[in-house]
């Protein structure tokens, strides 16, 4: 099983490749995907009937008994074929269906094999909470589906619409799953239905499972997105409308009732909302002329029948149900597919405008008989079968409430006979009626003429074909699918076993079917009459209205909160946060240590009574200080925080919060946290120059007034803040009961990490995935900030200089050749005024840069054992670029790094993450460290542990995130501040090339882009 749905997730990967290289032919190859599933189910169906169930468990995280478990009972085999059978014919009508110029196959094509291995997945998947992953994968995969044509409003509606409805059921169902999971004691499905529990929660629950299944399955009231879902294109109607999606919540309801069914909440939300679903759909389906939502709304009925057979709780209903579901699947899946042959020969779904179809597309209207046989109802079709089951079971069953259904019933497939006979005849009608009087329902506007109609390809005609006679050979051996599906309603708690069969004698309800049908005959041929009755007839607004209304509510609603709340102001919203973190925990902390007394309100205090230099203060025992020079720096920071709060100038602002950061790495360093103190100094100097870099762009005030009083409130903000914060950490350690994880990590840093660092190791190998997870922010916050800086395109070319010395000077005489006199401290020098120069400051930097770098690889390769690692390694290499582009300029940054950042934090990510593969390659746990100790000829003995390559991925991700801040809040920013006839001046003249290239074709380029004038556009 898990290699089935492994083959569906790489056919879906490969699903815009293989469109590329085949074009529509590539669906052939993505059926072998639902083909997979389908055959594995029959293949497996000897084990499933002797109850020799397949099982497969992967696991994931033992500790919380969370794994990949996979089972294939007997309704799960149902569900497989159905959803393997229909999806691999869906597939193959794709292939003839799309034209060979229509955009997005690729992708359309992964979309319809991912879904399809998700409702795999979810029919197979034994743990609940897995059920519930691939339940939210199918809602996710449909949007997609249902929104393929982007370019029409109706498609992004239909797809906004269906993902709204069903995520908002997904959440119930997964309030459902957690409440029922830890009630229970375990994830196991089938562990829940074979030992279901009890009690207020689980009905609670029961009922939030319902919720999420009402949602996916299109029940009343949110029946509406199914409609409205006709949007998509036709194969995903026949596979996600028919035979899959729709289905996932039958399914719920199916693998849940032999457990819960019994609860009288379970039965009012099933029978109410089957029932008014039956009705709804039905009576709806009687109004509609598009032959899709003739079917759309039909299918809302239909579901609404499943919902009623599978959740009453008797076996015979169960039975009568399971061969339902089978049998709509057949019929409804093929209607769906037929409509899209008869949408693309004439080139409309107006069943007022078709005429002739069927002459011109026999087989086609051959299979639409079939079908729509099977969907009224009539012998020897499938769908006879499980309505003269369903009939049956409440016939004989002595509850009261039988009754009730059997009306119901009968009136629900009264009208699925109308509207079925409304379908048929609609889309082959033989001549179109006499337009006597235009503007009437059903009535044309055109001269009568029959449509005209365009042959299709075989792989358009065969699959609702083949569909349309399974349901027809299904039905003539109800004895083999009596076996077959009896297992699982043998499961249901209640009533007799059912039975299918084509002929039961002459019955009562066989009767009852005779009058459904000749009813529902009678509807079709009065159809005009009924259509003028239900236009007459007063009905309240669709659920699709109110759902409408609602959301424009919601919409006004979150303006109006997000005028109030978000007020472009940075300050404001700094403040809520840290004040709603000061008041909410702290409120918390105080009421509990003013509720607790003596040990009870911090149990470490206690054990700290005999010693001196602990200070009691209230509940808290702290040591001030270990030494004086503490007392110096905190005063120090003190100080700096305050005149930082009570500042006006932006630059002395920056430079106070500097003081004070520097003064931490101070603290850390009197601690003996060397490796702390060092980042904590190169983070502060890389944070000071990205400030001062970005001041240049703004004002030097906060505001042009003084704002004496909110100087105060920042202050009394702050103070609150550190004082709460201050709390805590004084509180937490004396609140552990049990000893920190961190003690063991020298050990293990020792053993498993091979190195003596316990910092460096921990950041490598100890928490890796950690780290994993931090350098991937810092990359996606360098590509926010590098978007919000650029106005114009960003592109991959890096600023260098042009290699050649023979252009001419610029109007200000500076010149732009990578030609430079002797003696010249930086290459790029030559390029800035003047008068912005500083020969000592460029002595200065061609004097410290190599040393810096060679620092930088000092810290990275020794960091394992010493205070260093990748993280300093990476700040110490930016601040010499950081150096060397204060030094001379942007064309210098391009000079000392000619790269593009993003190649470098990108190489940096993988390289960090490719470890981690290697590891899983090798047979080991992700990110796990191997050490080598080898001896080479020259070096001698080398300690290598395989976590420095990660290490080294840690650092390019440092270094090209500093290279971004650079290009972006420095050249950028430089570019934008130049005068704009200075610019146009310079980039007409060839003297920087914008690029990594060399030679005549980088200078013309650069001329060319002057000429057009693109770097000022």
């Amino acid at each position: 099983m898990l290699l089935v749905l492994l083959a569906h997730g790489a056919l879906a990967l490969a699903a815009p490749a293989l469109v590329a290289a085949l074009g529509r032919r590539a669906f052939w190859v993505l059926a072998l995907g639902p083909a997979a599933a389908a055959l594995y189910a029959l293949s497996r169906t000897r084990a499933v009937l002797d109850g020799d169930v397949p099982t497969e468990h992967v696991p994931w995280i033992p500790a919380l008994g969370l794994g990949i478990d996979l089972r294939l009972d007997l309704l799960s085999w149902v569900m497989l074929l159905v959803v393997g059978g229909v999806g691999a014919l869906v597939m193959l009508y794709c292939g003839a269906y799309f034209s060979r110029e229509a955009r997005g196959l690729g992708r359309f094509g992964g979309f319809l094999v991912a879904f399809a291995g998700s409702m795999a997945g979810l029919v197979v998947a034994d743990d609940m909470l897995l059920l519930f992953v691939f339940w939210e994968l199918t809602t996710v995969f449909s949007y997609l589906l249902i929104g393929h044509y982007a370019d029409r409003t109706s498609s992004r509606r239909a797809a906004m619409q269906a993902i709204v409805v069903t995520t908002a059921g997904g959440l119930a169902m997964l309030v459902g799953v957690v409440v029922l999971g830890v009630t229970a004691g375990t994830w196991s499905l089938s562990a829940v239905v074979a030992d279901p529990p009890s009690g207020p929660a689980v009905t609670v629950a029961v009922v939030c499972l319902l919720a999420g299944a009402a949602t996916k399955s299109a029940l009343v009231p949110t029946h509406f997105w199914l409609p409205a879902a006709m949007a998509a294109p036709t194969p995903v109607s026949a596979y996600l409308h028919a035979a899959a999606m729709v289905k996932a919540g039958i399914y719920l309801i199916a693998r849940f009732a032999p457990a819960f069914s019994d609860l009288p909440a379970w039965r009012v939300v099933v029978l109410v909302l089957g029932g008014a679903t039956l009705l709804l759909g039905g009576y709806r389906a009687l109004r509609q002329h598009d032959l899709k939502l003739v079917l759309a709304f039909g299918t809302v009925s239909q579901l609404g029948l499943l919902t009623m057979l599978l959740g009453y709780g008797t076996r015979a209903t169960a039975l009568a149900g399971l061969a339902l579901l089978g049998a709509h699947a057949l019929f409804k899946a093929s209607l769906f597919l037929v409509v899209g042959v008869v949408d693309a020969a004439t080139g409309t779904r107006d069943l007022r405008k078709l005429a002739g179809v069927a002459r011109r597309l026999p087989v086609t209207a051959l299979a639409a008989t079939l079908a729509t046989a099977s969907m009224i109802g009539l012998p020897p079709f499938a769908g006879y079968v499980a309505k003269e089951a369903a009939l049956a079971a409440w016939a004989h069953d002595g509850d009261p409430l039988s009754t009730v259904m059997i009306v119901v019933v009968a009136v629900g497939s009264a009208l699925t006979v109308a509207y079925g006979l409304r379908f048929l005849w609609g889309a082959f009608k033989p001549r179109l009626p006499a337009a006597s009087t235009p503007g009437t329902p059903g009535t044309p506007d055109d001269d009568g003429a029959p449509t005209t109609v365009h042959p299709q390809p075989f792989w358009m005609v065969a699959p609702p074909l083949v569909l349309a006679l399974g349901g027809l050979a299904v039905a003539l051996v109800p004895q083999v699918g009596q076996e077959l599906l009896g297992r699982h309603a043998d499961t249901y708690p209640s009533g007799d076993p059912g039975h299918l069969t084509l002929w039961d004698g002459f019955t009562p309800v066989l009767a009852l079917t005779v009058a459904v049908l000749a009813v529902g005959a009678l509807a079709f041929w009065q159809r005009d009459r009924v259509e003028r009755l239900q236009a007459a007839l007063w009905f309240p607004d669709g659920a699709d209205v109110v759902y409408r209304r609602i959301m424009r509510k919601l919409d006004r609603l979150a303006s109006d909160v997000t005028a109030g709340t978000q007020r472009g102001s940075l300050p404001f919203y700094l403040g809520v946060i840290l004040v709603v973190l000061a008041v909410g925990p702290g409120v918390a902390l105080a009421t509990g240590l003013v509720g607790a007394s003596g040990a009870d309100a911090l149990p470490g205090a206690a054990l700290t009574a005999d010693r001196a230099d602990v200070l009691r203060l209230g509940p808290f025992a702290i040591v001030p200080w270990d030494g004086p020079a503490q007392v110096a720096v905190v005063l120090v920071i003190v100080v700096a925080a305050v005149l930082t709060a009570r500042a006006r100038r932006r630059l002395k602002a920056v430079f106070l919060a500097g003081v004070a950061g520097y003064g931490n790495a101070a603290l850390f360093l009197l601690h003996g946290a060397p490796d702390l103190a060092l980042t904590q100094v190169l983070c502060e100097t890389v944070t000071l120059v990205v400030m001062v870099l970005v001041l240049r762009r703004l004002p030097p005030h906060f505001s042009d007034r003084p704002l004496a009083a909110s100087r105060w409130v920042r202050l009394a903000i702050g103070v609150l803040t550190g004082l709460v914060v201050m709390a805590f950490v004084a509180a937490a350690p004396l609140v552990r009961v049990h000893g920190p994880i961190s003690v063991d990590f020298p050990g293990e840093a020792e053993t498993f990490g091979g190195g003596h660092n316990v910092v460096n190791v921990t950041l490598v190998d100890i928490r890796a995935w950690d780290t994993v997870g931090e350098i991937s922010v810092l990359l996606v916050a360098a590509t926010g900030v590098a978007s919000l800086v650029f106005l114009r395109q960003r592109s991959g070319d890096v600023l260098r200089l042009d290699p050649g010395g023979d252009e001419p000077a610029d109007p200000t005489g500076r010149s732009r050749s990578r030609q430079t006199r002797p003696g010249t401290w930086l290459v790029a020098g030559p390029t800035l005024d003047p008068g912005a120069r500083s020969v000592m400051f460029e002595v200065v930097t061609r004097l410290l840069f190599y040393p810096m770098i060679l620092f930088a690889l000092f810290l990275l390769f020794s960091g394992h054992n010493a205070p260093g690692g990748g993280f300093a390694a990476g700040l110490v290499a930016g601040l010499a670029l950081v150096v060397r582009y204060l030094a001379g300029g942007r064309y210098e940054l391009g000079e000392a790094a000619p790269v593009h950042p993003g190649l470098v934090l990108g190489t940096g990510l993988f390289l960090s993450a490719g470890v981690g593969l290697v590891a899983l390659l090798a047979g080991q746990a992700a990110l796990e460290s191997t050490i080598l100790d080898l001896h080479l000829p020259v070096l001698g003995d080398v300690h290598l542990v395989t976590s420095l390559f990660f290490d080294i991925g840690v650092f390019l991700v440092v270094v090209g995130l500093v290279i971004d801040i650079l290009r972006s809040f420095g050249a950028e920013l430089d570019r934008q501040a130049e005068p704009f006839s200075a610019r146009g001046a310079r980039e007409r003249v060839p003297f920087a090339v914008a690029g990594t290239r060399s030679g005549p074709r980088a200078g013309s380029r650069a001329g060319s882009r002057a000429r057009t004038g693109e770097e000022d556009a």
